[in-house]
């Protein structure tokens, strides 16, 4: 009887049984992985914008247009001009990480390599400010080949977290925001979030840094139509007439030292209202008691 057959069978067996799974370690297309569905406003994520509360707030996945209400508003800079920034709820000062890949020995990110973060909006531990880790791969790893946190913290490479901070909003797909400071890119960005792709808005107006290994705050002066406390205040800003000019004074913009788009909440008396056009005027106004709260505002102009 010929026993070859069954030995060669069993040896091509072995031989594809002791080889990696080819799916572990091959490079991963960013333009054809799924996309990330995000929900910013479910209970679970948002704070001050729930569409539980405000249906006027897009449903879970659907694209955002934050060039529409309630999601920017129109405050003053601390000299007083007209200051627009959007509205991205409640964060915390404890940053998300963000793992960005470069090949040992080199000082530039790997070409083509999305930025891998592993938490998406609702995640406990989310925050759109993220700390930068530093990760080095070897020389010959191909972009892509890592597509998770969890795999990237496995494989042990080098890795060194920075005092850099991102404000990046995970945002669902085909969202818009058009406006930066002085012309910064709007476009989404993509990350890599557990094999799938993340799209965010970067927003860039000023470098941001740790401090304490925390993400700084600054202040803003709002003023309401009714003062928090009674009924039904502290939910309308007072504008000016037939227009969005509130206020709402921030203590820092871009470029100023100490500027943050994560601001502190100050709610100053309604009757000082029309007496508050710059920062000066601000802090001479008397402040009512109101929640505290450290919202994502980042400026997007100044004076225009």
């Amino acid at each position: 009887m010929n026993f070859r057959l069954p030995f060669v069978i069993i040896a091509a067996w072995l031989a594809v049984a002791s080889c990696p799974a080819q799916s572990a370690i091959e490079p991963k297309d960013p333009d054809h992985a799924p996309i990330a569905s995000v929900d910013r406003f479910g209970d679970k994520a948002g704070t001050l914008l729930r569409r539980s509360a405000d249906k006027r707030l897009p449903g879970p996945n659907e694209p955002i247009d934050f060039d529409t209400q309630p999601l920017n508003a129109l405050g003053l800079s601390p000299q007083g001009k007209p200051a627009l920034y959007y509205h991205l709820d409640v964060r915390s000062t404890t940053p998300a990480p963000v793992y960005i890949l470069y090949r040992d020995g080199e000082d530039t990110p790997i070409a083509g390599q999305l930025d891998i973060i592993d938490t998406l909006p609702g995640d406990q531990g989310y925050n759109d400010f993220r700390q930068v880790s530093k990760v080095w791969v070897p020389k010959e790893y191909v972009p892509n080949t890592i597509v998770d946190a969890a795999s990237l913290l496995r494989a042990g490479y080098k890795m060194e977290k920075t005092g850099t901070l991102l404000n990046m909003a995970v945002v669902p797909d085909k969202s818009v925001a058009r406006m930066r400071f002085k012309g910064g890119k709007s476009e989404l960005q993509r990350a890599w979030y557990r094999g799938e792709v993340a799209k965010y808005f970067l927003f860039d107006e000023a470098p941001l840094s740790v401090s304490d290994g925390e993400v700084p705050v600054s202040p803003i002066y709002d003023g309401f139509t009714i003062n928090p406390g009674q009924p039904n205040g502290g939910e309308v800003f007072h504008t000016e007439p037939n227009s969005k000019q509130t206020h709402n004074v921030v203590a820092t913009a871009p470029g100023d030292e100490g500027y943050s788009p994560l601001w502190l909440r100050v709610v100053y008396d309604s009757a000082a209202w029309p007496s508050v056009h710059d920062l000066d005027s601000a802090l001479k106004a008397k402040v009512v008691p109101a929640e505290t709260l450290l919202i994502n505002c980042p400026i997007v102009s100044v004076g225009q």
